[in-house]
């Protein structure tokens, strides 16, 4: 639906976005490409057996394994958000993730996981922090979630809400802090995304977007710093069932 999907976070839900052909034809168009190539390295040899049982899903139409109640971070609960909230991917392979986009609620930890399962609200975001620092995640990374209100931008990024009021600046816990920078780090770590403003922004520096989120009282300085030394204790763990 043009340049723009649903958008989560600041004041009110954004528009509606489909998966559309374009996706499905650049999709198809990327599997074509891997699969033609391993069929004609098979016709040299090249290609073994056991490495042709790992391509089979990229297949046009074959969807990557998945399964239920899987998580991308260890540390988070599993909650499903609508389907009409997100639109099924295989990313990075289809689509690069070279982002992490950073949101605020404008409401409570549980009204923001109820409106994500809510088909008509139109938008979602992958992870949930709440200010005590639970985490829920409702759309596996691999997926676009529809939560930036700019198609490219939801494509390439992860979205995370975070449970407060921009205008309040006691909702930003020190818990949610440390929570969610830890998980910015895994997210980073996964994908080789630079810890830097440019690659981990706000909502509000999205192109196009009329959100505000994460306001005037979220401290990037702080923020980053978390970031930085969380990615310095550890690999990002591997996804495991909530």
């Amino acid at each position: 639906m043009g340049a723009k999907e649903g958008s989560t976070g600041g004041s009110a839900p954004g528009g509606a976005g489909s998966g559309g052909s374009a996706d499905g034809d650049r999709r198809i168009g990327r599997r074509a490409l891997i699969v033609g190539g391993a069929a004609a390295a098979v016709g040299t040899g090249v290609l073994a057996r056991d490495e042709l049982s790992r391509l089979w899903w990229r297949l046009p139409g074959v969807e990557r394994p998945r399964e239920e109640g899987v998580v991308d971070y260890a540390g988070a609960r599993w909650v499903a958000a609508s389907d009409a909230n997100w639109r099924r991917a295989d990313r990075p392979d289809d689509f690069g993730i070279d982002m992490v986009i950073v949101h605020v609620t404008q409401g409570s930890f549980d009204s923001a996981v109820r409106a994500f399962q809510d088909p008509g609200h139109k938008a979602a975001a992958h992870y949930v922090v709440g200010q005590d620092g639970r985490i829920t995640q409702m759309i596996r990374e691999l997926d676009v979630a529809y939560h930036a209100g700019n198609r490219d931008y939801n494509e390439r990024s992860v979205g995370i809400e975070h449970e407060g009021f921009v205008d309040r600046p006691r909702d930003f816990t020190d818990a949610m802090y440390a929570a969610s920078a830890r998980l910015t780090a895994g997210i980073c770590a996964r994908y080789d995304i630079p810890v830097d403003r440019e690659h981990i922004l706000g909502h509000v520096e999205v192109p196009g977007t009329d959100h505000t989120d994460p306001g005037p009282h979220w401290d990037w300085d702080r923020y980053l710093k978390l970031v930085r030394r969380a990615a310095t204790s550890g690999p990002s763990r591997p996804p495991t069932k909530a």
